[in-house]
């Protein structure tokens, strides 16, 4: 179960600095494994959060119409190519996050957000590390102005009785991590952390889907 993994992450992190080396991937090249910013068709779309422990995360937004894929990984930080193990000495700067794909005639940005709050307690305080703060990663000045109007009405509605401690930032690179933590509640069963709340704004009720592309004939 992963409760137990940040009792061992932090053990490592009392030993010191230097077993990070310990357990880097191998770097095949000088080029970083990074996948976000990615190029997308014309009618799929990417989203990226952080909401503590991703396998709760990832099996959140797995199970929303529309999203099409996840991946869980690391951003935010500046590591190259980082581990997790590195992440877990809380030295990288990355945060365990979630990379989605989805088909906005489907799903749009602003319901993403809603599942986004209600998986996990944005206002609670990083005391098990900094990898797993709350971080809305956005792409664009759309995906900015959504985060930051979704926050304002979540704040408003006091859905969480502490303050919003939610960064909302450009997105960087994003590491896909090991192939282990890849959809592993689905694979292994077991739960991760929830939300207190389910989350459901008015900016989402009023969101309108995109109209589907039709690729064109070849």
């Amino acid at each position: 179960m992963r409760f137990a993994v940040p009792f061992i992450c932090f053990s490592f992190a009392a030993l010191g600095l230097s077993l990070a080396s310990t357990f880097r991937r191998p770097h095949h090249g000088s080029e970083p494994m990074a996948v976000l910013p990615a190029t997308v068709p014309a009618n799929i779309r990417q989203a990226a959060f952080a909401a503590g422990c991703f396998w709760g995360v990832e099996e959140s937004f797995r199970h929303v119409k529309g999203v099409t894929s996840t991946m869980v990984g690391y951003s935010g930080g500046h590591v190259r190519n980082a581990t997790y193990m590195e992440v877990c000495l809380d030295h990288t700067g990355h945060a365990e996050a979630v990379l989605i794909t989805y088909d906005p005639s489907q799903v749009t940005y602003e319901q993403l957000l809603d599942t986004f709050w209600s998986c996990h307690n944005p206002s609670t305080e990083n005391d098990s590390g900094s990898q797993y703060r709350s971080v809305i990663f956005y792409r664009d000045a759309e995906q900015e102005k959504a985060a930051r109007a979704s926050l304002a009405e979540v704040d408003a509605h006091h859905y969480f009785s502490s303050k919003i401690m939610t960064e909302i930032v450009p997105a960087g690179p994003f590491y896909p991590a090991e192939v282990y933590h890849q959809q592993y509640l689905a694979k292994n069963g077991g739960t991760c952390h929830t939300g207190p709340v389910e989350v459901h704004t008015d900016l989402a009720k009023n969101s309108k889907l995109k109209e589907p592309i039709i690729p064109a004939a070849q």
